[in-house]
């Protein structure tokens, strides 16, 4: 039982590292409170996991992931949309440094966005093969702790990030986040026949293109308001 439990947990753990998961991780804990977001992970990842464990390679092979991807992806840009719409609304008293806030039910938020993400992806094949040859109980705890552990590394980066920059940048770039995830994953179930690199590569442009936008837009906006200002210092009496 016991090497069953290190076997998956490390298998997992390695899967992980570098992968949609952690970035989401980081993500949400720019926005959110990290116990909160480990919550959530941790919650998601034990119902997927054992979803998989039980029933194996039989659900893998009958669960329909192209339209799970597909509500996914809407998901992660509808979060996206909603995420930026919030911050480039928000007055310019933001943008000083502090911790991000946390807002309406952020654990559903986290739950259902790492429940969606993670059925059918590799992590639960993975899960379901070791399940196959091993105890499924350790397999379920190892994969599990395995997961909550890689993604724990990554709320550790999200935090120290966040306590140095301004609440609206991280609100922009956590939104664009989004919208990539969003991208990658929609491109992923409608297009497979592109590979993970291009999906990967194709996507990015969104994210790119929109913040290059919002870039522009808070640059021009900078300079009017520099402009008034030496206009409104010039107008000044004794000038």
């Amino acid at each position: 039982m016991i090497a069953t439990i290190l076997l998956s947990i490390g298998i997992v753990f390695l899967a992980e590292l570098g992968d949609k998961s952690q970035l989401m991780a980081l993500t949400f804990a720019l926005r959110y409170r990290w116990w909160v977001v480990l919550g959530g992970i941790a919650t998601a990842t034990a119902g997927v996991h054992l979803i998989s464990v039980a029933v194996g390679y039989f659900l893998g092979a009958a669960l329909p992931t192209r339209a799970i991807s597909l509500v996914a992806a809407l998901t992660f840009l509808a979060v996206g949309l909603w995420t930026l719409r919030e911050h480039l609304g928000a007055p310019d008293e933001d943008d000083e440094p502090r911790p991000p806030r946390s807002t309406a039910a952020p654990f559903l938020v986290v739950l259902s966005a790492f429940l969606l993400a993670e059925l059918g992806d590799r992590t639960m094949f993975a899960t379901a093969a070791l399940a196959t040859d091993n105890s499924w109980f350790g397999v379920w705890l190892g994969s599990t702790v395995g997961m909550v552990a890689a993604d724990a590394l990554a709320i550790a980066v999200g935090i120290a990030v966040g306590k140095h920059l301004p609440e609206r940048l991280i609100g922009i770039c956590s939104g664009l986040l989004f919208l990539y995830f969003g991208s990658t994953t929609l491109l992923g179930a409608a297009v497979p026949s592109l590979g993970m690199w291009a999906s990967a590569g194709i996507a990015a442009v969104v994210p790119v293109v929109l913040g290059a936008v919002i870039l522009m837009r808070r640059v021009r906006a900078a300079s009017v308001v520099e402009v008034e200002e030496v206009a409104a210092e010039s107008a000044r009496p004794g000038r």
